[in-house]
């Protein structure tokens, strides 16, 4: 939200209108929803998650299919994330978990770490570390950031 010019230049190369205050508003509504989605456990959360990834994954495979160059999609600020397919694998994982949980919605991460204690705490832990694994597999290769 708070610099969109990767967004708004991956959208541009693909063609698509984008401007810098649309990319800020769908930019909070996706914050929105992921704040949504470890607070409270819903199908129809789980799906419009889906959704958004489908959108994503869309995006992604047309930008590979092509090969237009995007050197950030905007997705991790302005570390560069060039589409690729370990991005699209990324993708993919989030969409089939996003889809599983509007099938069979279980207990979202906050309803866990009140209601189940150390279990909690451990499946916080594990969802960090997968996170974190995810972002190393985007950055495996690239250019550190510079801060300008």
């Amino acid at each position: 939200m708070v610099d969109p010019s990767g967004t708004v230049g991956a959208l541009g190369a693909l063609g698509l209108p984008a401007r810098a205050g649309v990319v800020r508003v769908l930019s909070a509504f996706e914050l929105a929803l992921g704040a949504t989605a470890l607070a409270v456990s819903s199908a129809v959360v789980a799906a419009l998650v889906a959704v958004s990834y489908t959108v994503f994954a869309a995006a992604l495979v047309a930008a590979l299919w092509r090969d237009v160059p995007i050197d950030s999609c905007g997705c991790l600020g302005r570390l560069e994330t060039p589409p690729s397919l370990r991005h699209a694998a990324v993708v993919v994982a989030a969409l089939a978990g996003a889809v599983a949980e509007t099938v069979d919605p279980s207990a979202s991460l906050f309803e866990r770490l009140g209601d189940d204690g150390a279990a909690g705490v451990l499946f916080a832990v594990s969802t960090v570390a997968l996170t974190v694994v995810a972002v190393l597999l985007l950055r495996a290769g690239r250019r550190p950031w510079v801060p300008r």
